[in-house]
């Protein structure tokens, strides 16, 4: 049984109080709270398992190792980058080739636009994003069309906040080299029909990334049914560590990739003038990685997967159902992607006359956390006419009570600015 009252129990900082107020978190799209087997892990790995990772034969750099490795198949399995026996794709070296640990989502993506990016796209190519896109999945397929001079074209959204497929015949053609769309729009929560995308980019032999950095903490994925070629994520906002995150990307490709960052683990042969590379994916992880950020994601995977992610999606959406309805009792408010019919646990609003960050910050004096701003997203918000939107973002652990805790604050955004 799904009871988040119960799950919350299970995080400590959500006991944390601020003059008398209990903490109410819904900035949850920026970066999730840690369950109490989360921070034991990490606190466990420097306690008695410390050590760095592929290098020693003593028995904690051993113990250490199979941590690392053993959280890689948890990550494949948890997006489904696995055949029908639950296991994933294997590199002639006998290690799993198709998940990439990373510093998180942006890193993940940089190094697609590098590592593929640089050697695949060329002058009168085109790269398709949707005007819906954080800018870690914007600014570097930009910059990637400055040094190459390809063309970046847009999906457009309708009023609802979610993309107008009817226009990919239109876009895409034999000049799309890229399709790289977010799964969920971290400032409207609105969901995107990715496999369709996918599909249809396949069509023309493009080549596509999925930015699952909301989608993989709030509903299932599996990447052999998207049929994408790169998925991306990051542990922190699907209750793991921060400073990690990880790329899926289909061994046929990642084996042409030259790699991103150079030195430590990612070499097999180097002498004064040249090296060779290591097999998948360590020839992709330079340095000595976040080590106890990966013994720490193992645990955020299993307890997502025990309460079941159907359920911690329809979870989210309940809860965005229920803060639409209360908010929209309110006078002079618009609610973004309100009606919208795909969507996750994330509702923007903004209150006639009042910026959204003062609307925070009279919530922060109740101690309710949300974000105001422009979520990384400024072209969607200069296409809405907007310099910023408050946004509630929920998760497994918010309950309606935080709702109306919330509504509450920002009711108080209306004394104090006489809104009536």
């Amino acid at each position: 049984m799904f009871n988040a009252e119960d799950i919350k129990k299970d995080f400590p900082i959500l006991r944390t109080n601020m003059n008398g107020k209990p903490l109410t978190y819904l900035d949850n799209a920026a970066t999730s709270q840690k369950p109490e087997c989360v921070i034991k892990a990490t606190e466990r790995y420097y306690s008695t398992e410390n050590a760095n990772v592929h290098r020693g034969v003593y028995m904690l750099a051993e113990i250490a190792t199979g941590l690392y490795e053993s959280t890689r198949l948890s990550a494949a399995r948890f997006i489904g980058a696995v055949d029908g026996e639950q296991q994933p794709l294997y590199s002639d070296d006998g290690d799993i080739a198709e998940i990439i640990f990373t510093r998180g989502t942006t890193e993940s993506i940089n190094l697609v636009a590098y590592s593929w990016g640089d050697d695949n796209v060329k002058e009168g190519d085109e790269i398709l994003v949707s005007m819906l896109e954080h800018h870690s999945n914007l600014v570097p397929w930009q910059e990637l069309c400055k040094r190459k001079g390809a063309t970046l074209k847009f999906i457009p959204i309708d009023e609802n906040g979610e993309m107008k497929t009817d226009s990919l015949d239109d876009l895409i053609s034999d000049k799309t080299k890229l399709v790289a769309v977010s799964m969920i729009s971290n400032a409207l929560g609105t969901i995107t029909p990715v496999k369709e995308i996918v599909r249809r980019a396949k069509k023309v032999g493009a080549v596509t990334l999925v930015d699952g950095a909301q989608a993989a903490p709030h509903m299932p994925v599996n990447v052999r049914d998207l049929d994408c070629d790169f998925f991306a994520f990051s542990a922190h906002k699907m209750l793991g560590p921060t400073g990690l995150g990880v790329l899926y990307g289909k061994k046929e490709i990642l084996e042409k990739m030259n790699p991103f960052l150079f030195g430590g683990d990612m070499i097999r042969e180097v002498d004064l003038y040249d090296s060779t590379w290591n097999s998948l994916p360590h020839k992709f992880e330079a340095g000595t990685p976040n080590i106890a950020g990966v013994a720490a994601l193992t645990p955020a995977i299993e307890y997502l997967l025990d309460l079941g992610m159907e359920n911690v999606f329809n979870h989210s959406r309940d809860l965005r159902d229920y803060a639409v309805s209360r908010l929209r009792e309110l006078p002079k408010i618009h609610i973004y992607a309100e009606h919208a019919k795909n969507f996750s646990g994330i509702v923007s609003f903004n209150i006639k006359g009042v910026h959204a960050h003062d609307v925070a910050s009279v919530l922060a004096e109740e101690n309710v956390a949300i974000r105001a701003g422009h979520h990384c997203a400024q072209p969607l918000m200069d296409l809405m006419g907007e310099s910023a939107t408050a946004r509630m973002s929920f998760y497994v652990y918010n309950t309606r009570e935080d709702v109306d805790r919330a509504v509450r604050a920002v009711q108080k955004v209306y004394e104090i600015f006489k809104i009536s």
